[in-house]
């Protein structure tokens, strides 16, 4: 099984690319202005929020044997009273965040701006009537953080997308599909997106492997569709969470679930490129709201895998849920509080900065910003640390207390010596170093 859905992945990596590989993609001055701020923002927060969230059962629930035609009977009772984008905002650029990617358009195929291509849209088909992503576009801007819009390849409920390997329950007829039509519908509303709404620093695609199992490979013409949005918006970012190693085209890589070299999660594996790399990863279990999963990770869990990921080299994408009435829940508010008090204090050691020049160790890991090495000790009772010989130390002390660390010189480097570290979320020792 796992041979020929490596198969099929090569294959569709390679149909996706052949449409545009005769001109060959470099990003534009815009877009490397942009990989560049992206790349020192290290930290995003990810919302999931739709329709779905009233049925209270994640993002997916339209998969689970649900008739499409009864899901959409959901929207004539969507009004989210609560919702506020201007206390989202805030909350959120409290926490240390310095961008937000929104789920413009999920599998479902709802929309949650005034798009004209569909009246399946939060405008048209909802009591609330009021455009989610102008408002969240426009608070964004207020409290200076950067938009991403997520938007999905896959719609489970329209006629006309070639049906995949899921949603195969919604009650669409199996038997017929127009891509041709479908195409210039994704392509008219990110046309939308990217002309009535502002600055959006990326578009984030997912769906693709939602045909990477077909017996011919799937051509989504993703050449021509990145080309627009790059004319569109020059200095925005293309993204997509296909799970495999990034296509001509794409200006970040994706992980999902897992910091960049790992695959616990069985979503990725794939070949680290050399492009700004991103990891996206839930709050608690779920994605969309799930009323039953109260299970968030705690505060030390989350600081340490952002420490994790800025070790190589790679930013967090943290996933929020809101509730049905627009609320961010309480908890992920005291998540997100706690980790800006954390950030506020040591901020300098994550943002703008490059991965650790060494692997990661068992004590944890590294960041780096010029001659300014940070090493993140999150193993408790840790009394030395090896810095390797090929990075030459000048002095080494406690970041918070700037208390000096000894240090000594062997034959594998240089040996910080320390009172055993104190169980915290994340002990910080800056060593200077000769550039």
């Amino acid at each position: 099984m796992k041979k020929i859905l490596f198969s099929a992945l090569a294959a569709l990596a390679l149909s996706a690319t052949t449409a545009y590989a005769a001109d060959k993609y470099i990003p534009s001055e815009e877009v490397k202005r942009s990989q560049k701020e992206f790349s020192a923002d290290r930290f995003g927060i990810f919302i999931h929020w739709g329709i779905y969230s009233m049925f209270g059962q994640g993002e997916w629930y339209l998969n689970y044997g649900v008739k499409a035609d009864e899901y959409a009977k959901a929207a004539k009772g969507f009004y989210p009273i609560d919702f506020n984008a201007e206390e989202w905002a805030r909350a959120i650029k409290g926490s240390g965040a310095k961008y937000i990617c929104f789920t413009s358009r999920h599998h479902d195929g709802f929309s949650m701006w005034d798009t004209k291509q569909s009246d399946y849209n939060i405008v048209k088909s909802t009591p609330f009537k009021r455009d989610i992503v102008k408002e969240l576009s426009e608070a964004c801007q207020k409290e200076d953080l950067k938009l991403h819009l997520y938007y999905s390849h896959i719609d489970w409920t329209r006629p006309d997308y070639p049906r995949g390997r899921t949603g195969l329950s919604t009650g669409r007829d199996s038997t017929y599909s127009d891509w041709d039509n479908y195409y210039k519908f994704m392509n008219a509303q990110l046309t939308e997106l990217l002309t009535n709404y502002g600055p959006i620093r990326a578009i984030w695609f997912d769906g693709v492997w939602d045909h990477d199992q077909d017996t011919v490979p799937f051509d989504w013409q993703l050449g021509p569709q990145y080309e627009m949005i790059h004319r569109l918006q020059p200095a925005c970012l293309v993204g997509n969470n296909h799970h495999i190693t990034p296509f001509e085209g794409e200006d970040i890589q994706i992980f999902e679930r897992d910091a960049p070299g790992e695959n616990t999660a069985g979503l990725s594996g794939q070949e680290i490129s050399r492009l700004p790399l991103e990891t996206c990863q839930t709050m608690n279990g779920m994605w969309g709201y799930k009323v039953i999963d109260t299970n968030y990770k705690s505060t030390t869990e989350l600081i340490r895998f952002l420490v994790k990921t800025a070790g190589l080299g790679a930013n967090l994408l943290l996933n929020i849920g809101p509730q049905p009435n627009g609320e961010l829940p309480a908890t992920a508010l005291d998540r997100l509080k706690d980790m800006g008090e954390w950030l506020s204090v040591n901020g300098e050691t994550i943002y703008g900065t490059e991965g650790s020049p060494f692997a990661e160790q068992s004590w944890g890991t590294a960041t780096r910003n010029g001659d300014r090495l940070f090493l993140h000790v999150i193993k408790p009772g840790t009394t030395e640390i090896i810095i390797p010989s090929d990075l030459k130390v000048k002095k080494a002390e406690t970041f918070a207390s700037r208390t000096p660390v000894e240090t000594k010189k062997s034959k594998d480097g240089t040996i910080l010596r320390m009172d055993a570290t104190p169980d915290v979320p994340d002990h910080i020792i800056e060593v200077t170093i000769k550039k």
